[in-house]
């Protein structure tokens, strides 16, 4: 998938993953119960590699 997006596109991704991972820690922070915290943990953990992939793919393409 990331190959076929512009830069522009990899960096509309990137923000809008940056902004989700905010909320999600906020998220995390205000809420309690182990299930709730695993929940938003994998959320973060996915969005975090996802954001990684980004990233490293914006920054390969940069660098040609």
């Amino acid at each position: 998938m990331n190959g076929t997006l512009s830069l522009a596109e990899l960096d509309d991704r990137i923000a809008i993953l940056r902004d989700n991972l905010r909320q999600l820690v906020e998220q995390a922070a205000g809420s309690s119960g182990s299930q709730d915290e695993e929940r938003t943990a994998e959320r973060i953990d996915r969005q975090t590699d996802e954001l990684n992939k980004l990233i490293a793919e914006r920054d390969s393409r940069t660098r040609k």
